[in-house]
């Protein structure tokens, strides 16, 4: 523990992860800020106050939530600039994603002072970690829209999405919210439902949208604690380039023997209005021929 209170400097804020329901999860450099700091900003002080109990440390507590976020900004600024060492925490997870820190961390930030991040416990990660799917990258949007028409309105820009979505959900809107995926991506759309993480009642469904639909109607316990949803990659449907009209063929060929082929595809797309994706496997199906 003192090796790690030595890499902590004075008049710099450090945002600290901590954990989202297994205590065990708080790392030994999240332990050590805290009895390094001199001022912990905390989103519920209860909360933060029993972390802090559990492990023995007892710090001032200074409340920081979405409400009082830039306000209390130049308050942190100032005891940066006497040299205090701040550290940030929220509920649960890492500060900033889905929670308060971005504004306080930007004010920091703007007056030229340190921030620094103390790594740890991420909902959206491990949820990903233990989800086993192949799809190699992957897009994090943090809650969406409570109301259905607004929620199906951002779900339809994922319909043929390469990669995976991730999502977090109030449970008593994570049956909606499935059957809203089904009605714009459909039901055979992979979904992946981590519900509790690090807790005692931890669960993963990985199913068709359609039936993770049934299976949440058929057990209440399913819409019960913290939701991650992770909608999977759509399928990839293999198309020939013969299904492409002959001069947008021909101009893909011409362009993509001196483009990058993200590039090519995307201007015969423009010019042609197709399918940017499409355009992009027919343009490798064309250089793997050379």
């Amino acid at each position: 523990m003192n090796s790690a209170r030595e890499t902590f400097i004075d008049g710099a804020l450090y945002v600290v992860a901590t954990p989202i329901g297994n205590l065990a999860d708080v790392t030994v450099r999240a332990l050590a800020g805290f009895h390094a700091a001199d001022i912990v900003l905390a989103e519920d002080t209860r909360v933060t106050g029993s972390l802090l109990s559990a492990y023995g440390i007892h710090k001032k507590l200074v409340s920081l939530r979405e409400h009082n976020e830039r306000e209390m900004a130049a308050k942190v600024v100032s005891w940066l600039g006497e040299g205090k060492i701040v550290l940030q925490v929220s509920d649960a997870g890492t500060p900033g994603i889905s929670d308060p820190g971005a504004r306080l961390a930007d004010a920091v930030w703007a007056a030229g002072l340190r921030v620094v991040p103390i790594v740890g416990a991420s909902a959206v990660i491990g949820a990903l970690s233990a989800a086993g799917l192949e799809t190699g990258h992957f897009h994090f949007h943090g809650f969406l829209p409570p109301k259905s028409g607004a929620r199906c309105k951002t779900l339809q820009q994922w319909q043929q999405a390469d990669y995976a979505v991730v999502c977090y959900e109030a449970p008593h809107r994570i049956l909606e919210c499935v059957e809203d995926i089904v009605a714009t991506l459909g039901a055979e759309r992979p979904l992946v439902l981590a519900r509790e993480l690090t807790k005692t009642f931890e669960t993963f469904l990985r199913l068709p949208a359609g039936e993770l639909a049934a299976r949440i109607r058929a057990d209440s316990n399913q819409q019960r604690g913290e939701c991650v949803l992770i909608i999977d990659a759509a399928a990839r449907v293999e198309t020939a380039d013969d299904d492409l009209p002959a001069p947008a063929r021909q101009l893909l060929a011409e362009l993509a023997a001196v483009l990058p082929t993200k590039q090519a595809a995307a201007i015969v797309a423009g010019h042609y209005d197709l399918n940017k994706k499409q355009l992009y496997d027919a343009a490798l199906q064309l250089k793997a021929a050379e």
